[in-house]
């Protein structure tokens, strides 16, 4: 990579993070939805059976005292926070696009590949330090957990997988589109169906059959479970079930994000 593209994306992740500075009010309040959920959720359901994954945890050492639904809860959750704003990493740019600025940038002699991995760079190091606030907020309100370090990387790397595809394929739509109204509608269209498919909520084994397989082809349960696992569970995370399969994913969403921004053309709405 050259000089010049790192600078590119130097500037475009700068820009990126002071557009949401400047926006201090829409920050504070993505906290607001996952602190409900963990109250309502983690102490609504508190009597909630885990027997299984206590029996693991106590294999490897772990919590001798019975699981909660709360400790399990947690790194789901932080986890749906970076779902949510992943899915909306995209909207950003339709303001870009209806006033020509990001169209002028691409006419210039810049990379497009380099302005996504700005993009991109900045909406992943953002989402991960909400995770973690998240986390921290799960153990203020009492929840447990016994990270196991050696497989924290892997961990996190499945996470920074997933949100890379997720927040790739929200630009490309709002490329594509480049309208508010239909990126709200990918927003909601597109969160849903994968929270309540995946073991955020409830692990796959107390699932019906038939939502237990769906919940397993889902990119959102590898990446979930790789992070609980490593928080809560004393697992490392499959290479070959878990990072080859997003790796895959990330890649071809980036790809179609790409395509999509060469092109985009000076646009008047």
């Amino acid at each position: 990579m050259t000089a010049s593209s790192l600078a590119i994306i130097g500037v475009v992740c700068r820009r990126t993070w002071l557009k949401t500075l400047r926006r201090p009010v829409l920050l504070t309040f993505s906290f607001f939805q996952p602190l409900m959920w963990m109250l309502f959720f983690g102490f609504l359901f508190h009597r909630y059976s885990l027997d299984e994954l206590h029996e693991v945890m106590r294999a490897r050492g772990g919590h001798a005292q019975p699981l909660a639904y709360l400790d399990f809860l947690v790194p789901g959750i932080s986890m749906m926070t970076i779902l949510f704003g992943a899915s909306q990493s995209g909207i950003g740019w339709i303001r870009d696009l209806q006033t020509g600025f990001l169209p002028r940038m691409l006419l210039c002699p810049v990379a497009p590949t380099a302005v996504l991995v700005g993009k991109l760079l900045a909406d992943v190091l953002r989402l991960l330090g909400q995770a973690f606030i998240v986390l921290a907020l799960g153990l203020l309100l009492g929840a447990r957990m016994e990270p196991v370090w050696s497989a924290v990387p892997l961990a996190l790397l499945a996470v920074v997988l997933f949100t890379v595809t997720l927040a790739s394929l929200s630009c490309m739509i709002a490329l594509y589109t480049r309208s508010q109204e239909v990126m709200a509608t990918f927003v909601h269209t597109i969160n849903m169906p994968l929270l309540f498919t995946s073991t955020i909520l409830v692990p796959a084994r107390q699932m019906p059959e038939w939502l237990a397989v769906v919940a397993h082809w889902n990119p959102l349960t590898a990446a979930a479970e790789a992070w609980r696992g490593a928080l809560l569970l004393g697992q490392t995370p499959s290479l070959v079930e878990c990072l080859l399969p997003l790796a895959g994913l990330a890649g071809l969403s980036f790809v179609a994000a790409v395509r999509a921004m060469v092109g985009v053309r000076v646009w008047r709405p």
